[in-house]
């Protein structure tokens, strides 16, 4: 029975439109009509009408909207709405990064019109400042904290053997006010008998390794200090010279001093 009463009261909600408008006008007019003056019963009876007919449409609006509320709360259903799915942006593993190539040497400069390449120097000039022969290698060079009016002169030597016997010997070339101010040695100095004179234009410093001791393998350095006219000083004239003997033999090098600034 409830279900035929809201059928029929969705069915008179959807087919009535009223125009609230024109009821209102119709009650306005009901309002507004002549008064009867002879006659009270009437005028009661019309107001009641126009009062009856207020109701009337006031009632019909309510109707309709609870009708058309209880139509939309019963047989409209709530609106779904549907939030599609976004795909997460799929994340690739990274592929591990190719290994550096390895560099690769340039090839030797060539000689122009030749296809071989032109190879260094096997052996040093004799008045460069590196020199070797058998167990020795030396090389000379003229100190960088030497300044304007003196100068020290370095001999690295190195041998590959113990040495039974060895001689140095700087040779510093008079250029001016070349005057000895002392040497030194990374060997002890109480193994060498050390002489320093000027000869023939000449100041010649040596060391003499005494009788009956050895220069052991490795590196060993050797200096001489001077004093000398001020300015700078050319070493082009400068030298030294060594002679070793050891267990394979004797082996001297030679060279002169280089300058390191």
């Amino acid at each position: 029975m409830n279900e035929e009463i809201a059928r029929r009261l969705r069915e008179a909600a959807e087919a009535h439109r009223p125009d609230r408008a024109r009821v209102l006008a119709r009650v306005q007019r009901g309002m507004a009509g002549p008064a009867v003056r002879h006659r009270a019963r009437p005028f009661a009876r019309s107001g009641t009408r126009v009062a009856l007919a207020g109701l009337a449409a006031t009632g019909i609006l309510a109707t309709g909207g609870l009708a058309v509320a209880a139509i939309v709360a019963t047989s409209s259903p709530p609106a779904t709405v549907t939030t599609p799915a976004i795909p997460s942006p799929t994340v690739s593993s990274r592929q591990p990064t190719s290994a550096r190539p390895t560099p690769v040497a340039p090839a030797p400069a060539t000689t122009p019109g030749s296809a071989r390449p032109t190879p260094p120097a096997t052996s040093p000039s004799p008045t460069a400042g590196k020199n070797q022969n058998g167990p020795l290698w030396s090389a000379g060079s003229v100190d960088p904290h030497s300044t304007v009016y003196w100068t020290q002169s370095n001999l690295v030597l190195k041998t590959t053997q113990p040495l039974t016997s060895l001689t140095i010997e700087m040779r510093i070339v008079q250029t001016g006010g070349v005057k000895n101010t002392g040497t030194w040695q990374t060997l002890p100095s109480a193994d060498f008998t050390v002489t320093a004179q000027e000869t023939d234009g000449t100041l010649v410093y040596r060391w003499v390794l005494k009788p009956g001791l050895t220069v052991p393998a490795g590196s060993h350095e050797f200096a001489a200090q001077f004093n000398h006219a001020t300015g700078e000083r050319s070493a082009a004239g400068d030298g030294y010279r060594v002679d070793a003997q050891g267990t394979g033999g004797s082996a001297s090098v030679r060279g002169g001093f280089v300058p390191t600034r």
